[in-house]
């Protein structure tokens, strides 16, 4: 973060709370050209942000300001300075439903009740903001587009392709594939989608703060259709939902929307296939502008559970007569579907290996850790540049096993940014 950025969010904190916070942390850098900084003083917490997009910060303002008014769970702002792009709001804290959601489960992937609440919730929540709470709203203020429409299905399916399939090595027709592109994007936007969309509405966007979920992240909202929120948080590929947990919560939404406007259920469920598609695709787009573009190791980690979704969907969802409607863009899914270049690392064949992988900790003061094996050592990480919580009192007689200690690393260090790049590297030493 630009210094005068930081001076100016602490004045704007001292005007706020009457003092000045004592302490600061940059919160790492998200996909957006956004920076956080967490401010602090004994009893009071805010997050500064600056953002140079002038409209994107004025959506935010004017989306916060109306939904807030309607009883919907969003942060606070304290300040805003619109001149300097800066703004000061309420700290939900540092966990997300994705990261409860993970802590939670550990290493099933079955979803404890606990979770499905949260998950429930949000859903609760999302269908009285989409519906009966965007009355009134004021779309001229929406940032980029007012309106999601077939340009803008048009815009995520070419993501995908020139994200992805291209450095993935996919080949395409190109002009068959536009036309099944317009096609698709036909069939998606309908007639009477005039609701509120959340537009990137996932469990990393879903704060877990005193029991409740809160949304942050909705500066990209617009009018469109319901369903496409809705398969972005059950097809949220990090979270990794299984299919009856997803389907069981598909229901309760529609239970939730049914109470604010008539539904056909039956209509749409058969809609909602479409929105997992264009979902995932757009996602897988992301991953591989992220990853194989950018070379961000996490993102290219993320393709498998994308993938996944994919394959669920051809399975479940994609229409019997799809090779006859959309000859190319199916016979480009099953290809991407077959992808398997991208899987994780197989755990059963590791485990029948003959190879060993040691992980030790040490201090430099000391000595780096001596190798029993022969084969002369292997990757030295110096990690003394990430925040420590051990730095602090309250986590000095704590341990990583805490989670408080945990949470601080996920939330106020770039923990795992640094251990992704790690991975990336001994990952290629393990395959070979």
């Amino acid at each position: 973060m630009q210094q005068s950025a930081l001076v100016a969010l602490q004045a704007l904190y001292e005007q706020h709370f009457g003092a000045a916070p004592t302490h600061h942390r940059v919160l790492p850098r998200s996909g957006s050209a956004r920076t956080y900084v967490r401010l602090w003083q004994e009893g009071h917490s805010a997050i500064g942000t600056y953002n140079p997009d002038t409209a994107e910060n004025r959506a935010f303002m004017a989306f916060t300001a109306h939904f807030r008014a309607q009883g919907i769970r969003l942060p606070e702002i304290y300040a805003y300075n619109a001149e300097q792009h800066l703004y000061l709001q309420q700290d939900l804290g540092g966990q997300t439903l994705l990261q409860h959601l993970q802590a939670e489960r550990g290493h099933e992937r079955t979803v404890p009740d606990s979770v499905l609440h949260l998950y429930r919730s949000s859903l609760e929540q999302l269908a009285r903001m989409q519906t009966v709470a965007a009355t009134g709203l004021d779309y001229s203020v929406a940032h980029q587009q007012a309106r999601f429409d077939a340009q803008n299905v048009r815009w995520d399916l070419n993501y995908f392709k020139y994200c992805f399939l291209k450095p993935a090595g996919v080949s395409y027709d190109e002009a068959a594939l536009e036309r099944d592109f317009a096609a698709f994007a036909e069939q998606v936007v309908q007639p009477g989608d005039d609701y509120f969309m959340f537009r990137d509405f996932q469990a990393r966007n879903i704060m877990v703060h005193e029991g409740e979920p809160y949304f942050i992240d909705y500066q990209s909202g617009r009018q469109g259709p319901l369903l496409y929120d809705v398969a972005s948080l059950l097809y949220q590929a990090k979270a990794d939902l299984p299919a009856d947990t997803r389907e069981a919560l598909l229901s309760h939404y529609l239970d939730a929307l049914a109470e604010h406007i008539a539904i056909d259920r039956m209509a749409y469920r058969e809609r909602f296939g479409d929105f997992v598609l264009l979902r995932t695709l757009q996602v897988l787009g992301a991953y591989g502008f992220r990853g194989l573009y950018e070379g961000r190791p996490h993102f290219v980690q993320s393709i498998p559970y994308a993938l996944s979704n994919l394959r669920y969907y051809l399975q479940a969802y994609a229409p019997a007569d799809s090779d006859q409607t959309l000859p190319e863009l199916t016979r480009v899914l099953h290809e991407v579907a077959a992808l398997t270049r991208y899987e994780q690392y197989d755990i059963a064949r590791g485990a029948a290996s003959p190879l060993r992988v040691t992980v030790s900790s040490f201090s430099y003061k000391r000595a780096l850790p001596t190798d029993d094996s022969g084969n002369g050592g292997g990757f030295v990480f110096d990690c003394r540049a990430l925040h420590n919580p051990g730095r602090y009192a309250p986590y000095k007689r704590l341990t990583g096993r805490d989670e408080s200690v945990i949470q601080f690393l996920k939330t106020d260090s770039e923990i795992e940014d640094f251990l992704h790049e790690a991975f990336g590297l001994v990952d290629r030493a393990v395959e070979n």
